[in-house]
């Protein structure tokens, strides 16, 4: 006698006894429940860390997403880091890894605690040390993907356990060896990485299921191939914000739905033509800050929702590009 399945609702909640957390279905899926919020002097707060000055810098500024003006000081990383390092976080902790430390290539890891103002603590090592990949995570991992350990092109996916500090570990590895790609999109379940620089430039949207470890999977095409594109995201929607296009870099915005699988749709456009931002979320609003080819202050948002043009949030402290940005409140927890 078959047994007809049991098909679950929508909204449904249960608790999971391998992670300890409770859970709700949502389309297909069991998201882990927040239980802790995000809200730092009035809501959650955006990071961003290292780049390029045009020189190296520690600086470490931090935003109020729900709000608008101008960043604070947050702290001073460990080194001076500079070219495409990679950024992730939980509601908790900040994690910055790899990067340029003038003139090797880095293979650390620093990390912040979001609630206080202060310097950046030593985490571990990365697998490999190199500069220009990305970050992405949910409250759990932390997971670094791409770059460039220099002549070569690195495929490398590896994360960290967030909660703790040590090495990272291998995690699997991308459809391609690239750099200067994109990332910062994640839900709790899955993570996005777009673009970049193969030799040639891409299109080609990656996906990983971040709770578990294996290679990357294709999840569908930008509207261009294009470098220096940086995301951010609510738990169902991932934004991919400017870039580089030869000749120029672009104000594009583009959008998929983390669920699905499927090519990327125009979202609308940035309030200035940059690339090598810094990005970060708090599930309603994507900010992104500053952007190298001549660096720029200017941080703008959109709501990740609807589809529209970004508009004007404030200045950073100083222009800056390469730097990576994060948040206690991306679509990943």
């Amino acid at each position: 006698m078959s047994i007809n399945p049991v098909e679950i609702p929508t909204g449904a909640v249960r608790y999971n006894t391998d992670s300890n957390k409770m859970e709700v279905y949502v389309g297909d899926t069991w998201m882990e429940v927040a239980v802790s919020s995000p809200n730092l002097d009035g809501g959650g707060r955006g990071l961003v860390m290292a780049g390029n000055t045009p020189d190296q810098t520690n600086i470490i500024q931090f935003i109020t997403i729900s709000t608008a003006g101008n960043s604070q000081d947050f702290g001073d990383l460990t080194a001076l880091i500079q070219s495409g390092p990679g950024a992730t976080g939980s509601s908790t902790r900040g994690l910055l890894g790899g990067g340029q430390q003038w003139p090797a290539l880095s293979n650390k890891i620093d990390f912040v605690t979001f609630s206080t103002t202060s310097n950046a603590i030593d985490f571990g090592d990365l697998t490999v040390a190199r500069r220009n990949l990305i970050g992405n995570g949910n409250e759990t991992r932390g997971v670094f993907a791409g770059g460039n350990a220099d002549p070569s092109l690195q495929d490398v996916i590896d994360f960290v356990t967030i909660a703790s500090t040590g090495n990272a570990v291998d995690f699997g590895n991308l459809t391609s060896s690239r750099k200067q790609l994109g990332g910062n999109a994640s839900s709790p379940t899955r993570g996005l990485f777009y673009g970049g620089d193969t030799g040639s430039f891409t299109n080609v949207i990656d996906f990983i299921s971040i709770p578990t470890t294996g290679n990357a999977q294709d999840f569908g095409d930008l509207i261009a191939a294009i470098i220096e594109n940086k995301g951010a995201s609510s738990s169902t929607r991932a934004l991919m914000m400017g870039g580089y296009i030869s000749p120029a870099n672009v104000n594009t915005i583009q959008f998929v739905t983390i669920t699905t699988l499927g090519n990327a749709q125009n979202f609308g456009d940035l309030t200035e033509e940059k690339g090598n931002s810094a990005t970060a979320s708090d599930c309603i609003r994507g900010v992104r800050m500053g952007g190298g080819n001549g660096n720029t202050n200017v941080i703008d948002y959109i709501l990740i929702a609807t589809e529209g043009d970004a508009v004007d949030f404030g200045d950073l402290i100083t222009g800056q590009g390469e730097g990576a940005g994060c948040s206690n409140a991306h679509g990943g927890l």
